[in-house]
Parts: C-alpha cells; sequence; structure tokens
C-alpha cells in the first residue's frame, strides 16, 4: 500500500503553503510505517486516508457539492480507502455506491488527485482526515441519483460562486481547492 501511495502523494505540485506542508506531513506518515487506511469506524487509526471526488462541468465551469449529513457542510463526495485499494479505485467505488454513476477521468486533470488536504472533521468520533481531491466528469444538466444515508442532496455551482460562499459552510478547504483549479484551467488555456 504504502508504495502505491507514495508516489500519487509525490506527483502533487502544490498550491501554496499550506498544501506543501501537507505533502511533507503525509510523506512522513507514510514513511513512518503507520496504518494508512480506516480498521473501524469512525477513527481507528486516528488519521486515514480518504478519497474525495469532485463533479466538474467543464463547459459551465461549475462543480458538484454534496451536503453531507454528518458534517452539516457542502463537500465533494467520497469516502475512505480500503486496506490495499488505490486511492483511484476508491474513487470508482464511491461514485458507484454514492451517485450511481460511472467516474470519468476525461477532464483536464486526468486521473491523478490534483489536491492534497489534512483536516481534522468534525462531530461525533473526531479524527484526522488525510484526503486526496480528484476531479472527475460532470454535466450539470444530468439528474442524479444519491445515497440518502451520505447526503441531503446536491447542487452545481459555478467556480466564482464557490469562492463567494462563506467558507463555514464548505469543506474547510474549497476556497483553495476552486483557487488551485482555476489556476490549473488558466495555465492549460495559456498552452
Amino acid at each position: 500500500m504504502y508504495e502505491t501511495v507514495r508516489p500519487v502523494i509525490e506527483q502533487i505540485t502544490p498550491f501554496d503553503d499550506i498544501e506543501s506542508e501537507h505533502i511533507k506531513d503525509v510523506l512522513a506518515w507514510i514513511d513512518s510505517g503507520t496504518e494508512l487506511c480506516r480498521i473501524s469506524k469512525p477513527d481507528n487509526p486516528p488519521k486515514h486516508l480518504v478519497s474525495y471526488f469532485v463533479l466538474f462541468d467543464e463547459a459551465n465551469q461549475s462543480v458538484m457539492l454534496i451536503d453531507h449529513v454528518k458534517s452539516g457542510l457542502w463537500l465533494p463526495s467520497g469516502g475512505h480507502v480500503e486496506p490495499q485499494e488505490h486511492p483511484r479505485t476508491t474513487v470508482v467505488r464511491e461514485a458507484d455506491e454514492e451517485l450511481q454513476i460511472v467516474a470519468g477521468f476525461d477532464t483536464p486533470f486526468k486521473d491523478n488527485p490534483l489536491f492534497i488536504t489534512v483536516t481534522r472533521t468534525v462531530g461525533h468520533g473526531q479524527h484526522t482526515d488525510v484526503s486526496l481531491w480528484y476531479v472527475i466528469a460532470g454535466n450539470r444538466d444530468e439528474q442524479l441519483e444519491y445515497d440518502r444515508r451520505e447526503m441531503n442532496g446536491y447542487q452545481w455551482m459555478k467556480l466564482d460562486d464557490v469562492l463567494a460562499t462563506d467558507i463555514r459552510k464548505l469543506d474547510p478547504c474549497m476556497h483553495r481547492f476552486v483557487g488551485k483549479m482555476q489556476k490549473e484551467l488558466g495555465r492549460q488555456a495559456v498552452r
């Protein structure tokens, strides 16, 4: 597992000093040999690997966020990486389980995570999520079926609207993620 996850982390180009520190922290965590995946809910071990996936409608410059039942925040979809599972495989599995869709990595960001965060969760069983943020293709005009145990609903938001939303309603790293998306999209448009 360690040999699989380390290269995934190493290929991430940090957006800012925070992400740079998160990458260093995660690489040291991997090198420590500790368990990377959740063994039992909600917090064993107290730090574990998660794969987020953000549906991106490139034509509309919009992302889909879910109204997460447990946290009360608007977040990307995703889930915990299972032992011996590649984090990209987690995205494929969770996209099917949570939204009944096939994860398509045919976005400008390809099939590697764009972003990484190390975040303390809120609510019962607080723990630290090491989250890899993948971007998959979506279409805001398609109606999605979703897992009502995980989410109260979903909404599509233009990238600028995400940045205009009070961060207390979102994942605490959402503004930085969208900033990184916009930077990468701008860089690719110049090519």
